[in-house]
């Protein structure tokens, strides 16, 4: 399918956690088919592996590959397990940001950063707090361009200040809450030339 070849050549330069020998799934094909199965409604390994197995002749046509049957969900977590998370981060970062290359019609290119506690990361039998993710939304796309999770003993601050490092800034209106408008500390100040308007 022609529309997502681009995206499967960015999810192809995610490292494979499998050896060489004896793969008999693609991992950008894997990794495919586990995103469109969570966005059709899995919620599990057996999950993704029923999206394929039900749709598998619909996907080898579409993908000019032959599977003769879905991957194991053993199989699809091994995998998805032996990923890491930088890689994955750095494919979609590149996926987002090709995306997001027209320029607007209005011409203004807006970014909005705002953290979120992840839905039932919260574990009180290891009395381990919700977990937190700084998102960047282009509003003028509707794209999540990059995120970053908090450390669980800082705030979203520092974790602007990394987002700011890694994307591109330039031309862009910088939308985040009121807590990162701090003065008095000049590490917390924004790159020159980004203007900002606190929400």
């Amino acid at each position: 399918m022609k529309s997502f070849e681009i995206f499967l050549s960015l999810l192809a330069t995610i490292p494979d956690p499998r050896r060489a020998e004896g793969k008999l799934y693609q991992l950008p094909h894997i990794l495919l088919f586990s995103i469109l199965a969570v966005a059709s409604g899995a919620n599990s390994y057996r999950g993704i592996r029923t999206f394929i197995r039900v749709h598998r002749q619909k996907l080898n046509e579409a993908f000019a590959i032959s599977w003769k049957r879905a991957p194991a969900h053993t199989s699809i977590r091994f995998i998805l397990h032996g990923l890491k998370a930088g890689d994955v981060e750095t494919a979609f970062r590149d996926h987002a940001s090709n995306l997001n290359d027209d320029e607007t019609i209005a011409g203004i290119r807006a970014l909005a950063l705002d953290g979120k506690a992840l839905k039932n990361s919260f574990d009180a039998f290891n009395d381990a707090k919700a977990r937190q993710v700084l998102s960047a939304f282009a509003t003028d796309t509707a794209l999540v361009l990059a995120h970053i999770e908090i450390d669980e003993k800082s705030n979203e601050i520092p974790a602007a200040q990394k987002l700011f490092a890694e994307i591109d800034l330039a031309n862009r209106v910088v939308t985040l809450d009121a807590t990162h408008c701090q003065k008095n500390d000049p590490s917390l100040r924004l790159p020159v030339g980004i203007e900002t308007v606190s929400a």
